[in-house]
């Protein structure tokens, strides 16, 4: 029987993760084309168009077999889950630690990949930054199936952050016990705030919750992908 399951890729490359806890590692990242949001601070050209690679399962494989010395798999994108069918399939195979960036939106996709996936990167969607409003409930559900997967959550924040959005993130850390990692909202390699402010949001995130970090994206600053 022929399995025709493939999925658009939009780019394969390693390079060192410059977001949250993992700053430092060298990943080989595989990007996926498509994304369920468009959020305003997106850097990323991830839509199919034409510029992209089409891969099986054991073609991807192979590719991936070409890198060597790396902490591990970083799935990005765009949306990875969005690619579920595919990553069924191609996880199992790749005896990799997997670590998953995700917009933190499609709650009833991950178990679909849970049993595969090593650490969760998720993002938290602040209306004031992203332009997204009600993200909250739809990350509730998310983190509520993160149960038994190392996690954290990035924010992305600017000038524009609100008291209740400060409080809606500190209840979600509490709640399901995630470290917050505040990453201040970037103009190509320049932070699009203060240090000063960086550290005042800190303080505020800390009156309320006390695992939260500031880790503004350290790969800008390096000039690397």
């Amino acid at each position: 029987m022929i399995d025709n399951c493939k999925v658009r890729i939009k780019e394969i490359f390693t390079s060192i993760q410059g977001e949250g806890p993992y700053v430092g590692c060298k990943q080989l990242f595989i990007r996926f084309c498509n994304c369920n949001l468009k959020c305003n601070y997106c850097d990323t050209d991830f839509q199919d168009g034409t510029d992209f690679e089409e891969y099986d399962v054991q073609g991807l494989l192979r590719r991936i077999s070409e890198f060597k010395n790396y902490h591990s798999i970083s799935l990005t994108g765009g949306e990875p889950l969005l690619s579920t069918d595919f990553l069924k399939k191609f996880l199992p195979q790749t005896g990799q630690k997997i670590y998953l960036e995700t917009n933190a939106t499609l709650a009833s996709k991950l178990p679909e990949i849970k049993p595969f996936i090593d650490i969760i990167s998720a993002d938290i969607k602040l209306e004031s930054a992203s332009g997204m409003k009600d993200s909250f409930k739809f990350h509730d559900k998310f983190f509520e199936n993160c149960s038994g997967i190392e996690t954290f959550a990035k924010i992305v924040f600017n000038d524009r952050i609100t008291a209740e959005e400060i409080d809606k993130c500190c209840e979600l850390g509490k709640k399901y016990g995630i470290e917050l990692i505040l990453q201040p909202q970037m103009i190509e390699d320049e932070m699009s705030v203060t240090s000063d402010f960086a550290e005042q949001i800190l303080d505020k995130f800390l009156e309320n919750y006390h695992n939260v970090r500031l880790i503004p994206q350290v790969h800008k600053f390096l000039n690397l992908k």
